[in-house]
């Protein structure tokens, strides 16, 4: 039996997207109701500049404008932006919704899934989005292993994608998948991107602007210093209110909130408590703290390895050593950097998934937990053979001091001020520590050129994709290919149970094996979950009436996985009963004067989010 999940348009207002913390219906079929209350007041025009201007901060280059290609949180950010993915995610509670796809249904085997597409999308240079162009997409990313660099896992089980008619499209599966309402993949226009070569070089930014259907348009982009984006007049969801969307790159954390009170930007995410504590006291800025979705680790190279079996890079050797791993993760006290780094803006680390996730959050047992105990991590690495010299001085199993390094973000005050912490706490292990802070640690890190790195991952409602990227089928075909892994872990056990949750269906089975992958991810000490960050962010008042929070309480602004904070924002001039800029938070789903929200219900299995460490994620 085949059941539908039908869908009416989501009217054209601000309307939050996703970010709740539990899993929904796995099975992937629901009924989407919708709901709306009245319009927020259109965007008057700034009688200087003749027009509003929405300007964010970022701190994080952008890795490439390609859907096919980017994987940094930024990119992937405004990718939301410029293309429409089939579903999209209610910001209350995390359910599907509607989105390039008006509903869906799945054969009664679960193997076939036929999407309905919305008559109502164009692109932004007139032309019809249809059906095949997501087919388009799709088959793309099967055919070609450089379109399926970012979100191949996606894919890797479809054996079939067809549209049969603009408006219907059926993708057949080699085996059920239960993230099928969730794929988080940019559509995009086939007329266009046919004419692309080489999909490993090609980076979508030389040409604008750029063709999208989303609710903006990206038309301009200059390296490191910022990205432009208007309206898109014709989103069938409805014109955002701003008349300009910058994102403005700030290497300096300072030099953005300087920004910030000067009113020369908008937004600023990714707050030190320090500097959320100064804002709190200025006039005209909103500061937003919100349990984040995000978590804080140290990653171990596990030893830099392709699906070819080659191995690569120089992390050092004794890390290969579970007993040393499991020494440092007892010489780790995250009690105390959620008190002294955090200052209290965090969660202590335990499993891999945030607690904001209720029902995939996991925490080690009694007996398994690996709290801080520098007395036992000297007796583990003793036992395994690693005795101190007469200087204190920590010998490897070739007779010399062991000494790691450890990646860091220059841009992220949070790395280094933890690495003191470490280089302190390793110290008395008789282990030393080299901090090697770069503004970009893509290079090494993809050629395996590390011991230890600091690392996060933004995580979705569905942990698939943050889970996946532990796999062996995400390693790099040979060295010289770059793949979707972290950092490089291959575990058998880990990939069996992968396998099992990505087609269970059972919320509370697929739960219970998500909950066993992050206790073997525990175990093996690859990964060592440090805090849970709460979303540190603010904003100008004078500049932003109202704008969506997600999920609607206590919710975070940057990075949702959808478009809603941009989306539904309202410039101050425009709001109604907003002539004093005051901004004072209303209740519900937005930050501000007034707004709308949109209540969906539906659901199916949610799915991911992806991106990883500074702030932002890892680079």
């Amino acid at each position: 039996m085949v059941t539908k999940v039908p869908s009416r348009p989501l009217p054209r207002r601000p309307h939050p997207p996703h970010r709740a913390a539990r899993l929904l219906l796995a099975a992937g079929l629901a009924t989407a109701s919708l709901a709306a209350l009245p319009a927020t007041p259109a965007a008057a025009e700034d009688e200087k500049s003749g027009g509003t201007t929405l300007t964010v901060a970022v701190s994080q280059s952008i890795d490439s404008l390609s859907p096919f290609l980017a994987q940094k949180l930024t990119s992937t950010s405004i990718h939301r932006l410029a293309y429409e993915y089939l579903t999209n995610y209610d910001p209350k509670d995390a359910r599907t919704v509607p989105a390039f796809a008006t509903e869906w249904s799945a054969s009664a085997d679960k193997l076939t899934w036929t999407y309905k597409i919305r008559e109502d999308s164009t692109w932004s240079d007139g032309k019809p989005a249809t059906a095949e162009d997501a087919a388009w997409t799709f088959n793309k990313m099967m055919t070609d292993p450089n379109a399926a660099t970012a979100n191949g896992s996606f894919t890797a089980n479809f054996a079939e994608v067809t549209a049969p008619d603009p408006r219907t499209l059926v993708i057949r599966l080699k085996k059920p998948q239960a993230t099928m309402t969730a794929l988080d993949v940019p559509i995009v226009p086939k007329h266009v991107w046919e004419k692309v070569g080489d999909f490993s070089k090609f980076n979508n930014d030389q040409q604008f602007p750029i063709v999208g259907n989303g609710p903006f348009v990206i038309t301009d982009f200059k390296v490191d210093q910022y990205i432009k984006l208007k309206p898109n007049k014709t989103f069938w969801r409805g014109a955002p209110k701003f008349d300009e969307l910058v994102f403005k790159y700030y290497k300096d954390g300072d030099a953005a909130v300087a920004a910030l009170q000067k009113g020369e930007v908008s937004f600023v995410p990714n707050l030190t408590p320090a500097q959320a504590a100064a804002l709190k006291t200025q006039k005209d800025i909103k500061v937003n703290d919100a349990p984040g979705r995000r978590f804080y680790a140290l990653a171990t190279n596990p030893g830099a390895r392709a699906k070819n079996g080659r191995t690569f890079g120089n992390g050092h050797p004794a890390l290969l050593d579970p007993a040393v791993r499991k020494a440092l993760f007892l010489a780790v006290d995250r009690a105390t950097l959620v008190e002294k780094v955090f200052q209290g803006h965090a969660v202590e680390g335990e499993g891999y998934i945030p607690p904001r996730f209720g029902s995939y959050f996991w925490k080690p047992a009694p007996d398994q937990k690996r709290g801080y105990d520098p007395a036992e991590a000297d007796k583990v690495l003793t036992a395994a053979g690693y005795e101190k010299n007469g200087e204190g001085k920590r010998l490897g199993k070739d007779g010399k001091p062991l000494t790691f390094r450890i990646l860091c973000h220059a841009t992220d005050p949070n790395d280094k001020a933890v690495a003191k912490y470490l280089q302190e706490w390793w110290g008395g292990l008789g282990i030393g520590l080299t901090v090697e802070c770069l503004d970009s640690v893509s290079d090494p890190w993809v050629k395996g050129d590390y011991d230890l790195a600091f690392d996060g991952w933004s995580v979705n409602p569905d942990p698939d994709y943050v889970l996946s990227i532990h796999t062996c089928g995400t390693l790099p075909a040979t060295p010289k290919d770059t793949g979707a892994t972290d950092n490089f872990i291959c575990d058998k056990e880990f990939d069996a149970l992968y396998a099992q949750q990505a087609v269970e269906y059972d919320t509370a089975k697929r739960a219970d094996l998500v909950k066993r992958m992050q206790s073997r991810l525990y175990d093996t000490g690859y990964m060592n979950i440090m805090a849970y960050p709460n979303a540190l962010e603010a904003y100008r008042t004078d500049q932003i009436a109202s704008i969506t929070t997600m999920p609607e309480a206590a919710g975070n602004l940057w990075g949702q996985d959808g478009y809603w904070s941009w989306w539904s924002a309202v410039p101050a001039a425009s709001a109604s009963g907003s002539g004093d800029g005051s901004g004072s938070p209303s209740t519900g789903i937005v930050i501000g004067i007034g707004a709308a929200a949109v209540v969906v219900a539906g659901g199916l299995l949610l799915f991911r989010m992806r991106r990883r460490a500074t702030a932002d994620d890892r680079e």
